[in-house]
């Protein structure tokens, strides 16, 4: 019988997920475009080797991949955490009946609080936390959250009982940490769990820039006593294939290691980048310009060295 991955407790929460969390961005319109019945196929792959916990977003756009995704499983076998920006009751209001309706499901298990920053956005979104909180004792969310790529909001959560789990940036070298050190963040996260919330890593391989070191890289995030679960984009099923042996402690299959380690990649800069210029002045390549005050890449003189990565104040440059 193949070996699968054991849900686990998440916190105090009450919810039990695995150790590797399905990131859905990667294959969603930001980036891989897979239809719905693509991420359908390729999240069933993953929960047959025992992956029940899945990561979204309003923005994601793969709510329907998941929906389709739900047809084929029982709902209470699999949980699923989303996210909004939303800041007021009625954006929140917004956001809840748009993931219910769009992934046609009664309830949400963890509802977050999208890219807090510190203690100043989290009361700017006092309003949507407090309705999130009534949706939790009607039965419609399970835990409520933040995610974040700052040490500041994980430390704001501390005095905030409504915040049952933070879902923080977490690799080795601290990579897209907005103000601070892996170092700083993990002294946070301490204080986190022993004020009794879940906790779950998000890029652990730095948006895609640590791939070099594949297997060490995410073995960190996977093996360590902090985390609950490690959120990890996936968009193939050696790709899945890879991360679930790393999870199981196996050793990894040939292909999938080609693949995860050979696989094509290119520099990709998102829509929220803010043209700051901080990556276009780091560049040593000159791969980088500003055209209407966005940065762009030139493929042809791009190394995928990643020194842009740490000037980004947005996170919004990756590899993909």
């Amino acid at each position: 019988m193949m070996t699968r991955l054991t849900p686990q407790a998440l916190g105090t929460t009450g919810l039990a997920v695995s150790k590797l969390c399905f990131g859905t961005l990667t294959m969603g319109p930001l980036q891989k475009n897979l239809a719905p019945e693509e991420g359908a196929a390729l999240l069933l792959h993953g929960y047959r080797q025992g992956i029940n916990f899945l990561d979204t977003a309003q923005i994601y756009g793969t709510y329907p991949h998941i929906r389709h995704f739900l047809k084929q499983v029982p709902r209470d076998r699999v949980v699923i955490m989303t996210k909004s920006y939303a800041w007021s009751e009625e954006t929140a209001r917004e956001a809840v009946d748009e993931a219910l309706q769009a992934m046609d499901t009664k309830y949400l298990d963890i509802f977050l609080m999208h890219e807090q920053e510190s203690e100043h956005t989290l009361r700017g979104h006092r309003e949507a936390l407090e309705y999130y909180v009534k949706m939790k004792e009607k039965g419609l969310i399970k835990a409520i959250g933040l995610s974040t790529h700052r040490v500041a909001a994980v430390k704001a959560s501390l005095k905030l009982p409504e915040i049952d789990m933070v879902f923080p940036i977490f690799n080795p070298q601290g990579l897209g940490i907005g103000d601070g050190t892996m170092d700083d963040m993990l002294s946070a996260l301490k204080a986190a769990r022993k004020a009794g919330k879940a906790v779950v890593g998000m890029k652990p391989l730095g948006g895609g820039h640590l791939l070099g070191t594949y297997e060490e890289t995410l073995r960190f995030s996977l093996d360590h006593p902090l985390l609950d679960a490690v959120a990890v984009g996936m968009q193939t099923t050696s790709e899945v294939d890879a991360n679930c042996a790393l999870a199981l402690n196996q050793p990894l299959p040939l292909k999938a290691r080609e693949d995860a380690l050979n696989r094509k990649r290119r520099l990709h800069i998102g829509d929220e980048c803010r043209g700051c210029g901080n990556c276009v002045n780091i560049c040593r390549q000159k791969a980088l310009t500003m055209v209407h005050n966005q940065a762009v890449v030139d493929h042809s003189q791009c190394i995928l060295c990643s020194y842009c990565v740490k000037d980004c104040p947005e996170f919004c440059i990756k590899i993909i």
